[in-house]
């Protein structure tokens, strides 16, 4: 537990707060293809979506916007950039999840070609999907990044996370002292939506998940 979620605990203050961001929607996403560390741009729908997100989260009042460098996250934070003025740290170690083999791949191709390695995932167990990253191997490099971004704000200060499905679950599995074998209870995001992470007295907890829209099907490599 940090000194400021004790402190908030013992003042009634708010606590910090982790917005965490998940990208509007890629072309891969409605082919249901794995992209990975592909960088794979948004579509106009998903320019649209990080439109609409950003005009919400703007209202939340952010302290700092940090983001993936891959180029659909980093059109999606720069619309509440444009919002808020705020500027934008891009940072590699927010990219999702590195898949090798199956990066390309459709939902149906992976199951057909890498099905065991795909149920053996689904159930939890550490699995190097494609040859690429274990998801505690993601939490590793940007777990630290967000707490990183999330030390320099003021007491009660909000930071806004935009990442990937995968990475972004990860980390908040991480932050929230899971089992990694627990995580995938979390769920998906859909695309632009998000999560809030507030600083309590026992540390890091989960105030919203998946918040931001209509439900909508979970498209990407996450599901």
């Amino acid at each position: 537990m940090s000194a400021a979620s004790d402190a908030a605990g013992r003042t009634g203050r708010r606590g910090r707060r982790i917005i965490l961001w998940r990208h509007g929607q890629t072309s891969w996403n409605v082919e249901r293809r794995f992209q990975g560390s592909t960088d794979v741009e948004l579509t106009e729908t998903g320019v649209s979506q990080a439109r609409r997100a950003a005009r919400l989260l703007a209202g939340l009042k952010p302290d700092a916007i940090v983001a993936s460098d891959l180029k659909r996250a980093a059109a999606t934070a720069a619309e509440l950039a444009a919002l808020t003025g705020l500027p934008v740290t891009h940072d590699e170690a927010l990219r999702e999840t590195y898949a090798g083999a199956w990066q390309g791949l459709t939902h149906d191709e992976i199951i057909a070609r890498h099905g065991d390695e795909y149920r053996a995932w689904k159930r939890g167990e550490p699995v190097r999907r494609g040859g690429g990253e274990l998801e505690t191997e993601v939490a590793d490099r940007a777990a630290p990044v967000v707490l990183r971004h999330t030390e320099k704000l003021p007491e009660d200060g909000t930071l806004v996370v935009v990442s990937h499905g995968g990475t972004i679950r990860t980390t908040i599995g991480r932050l929230l002292g899971l089992d990694p074998h627990h995580w995938e209870g979390l769920g998906g995001l859909t695309n632009c939506c998000w999560s809030v992470l507030g600083e309590g007295a026992r540390g890091w907890r989960l105030l919203e998940h998946n918040a931001g829209t209509l439900p909508e099907p979970v498209l990407g490599d996450d599901d």
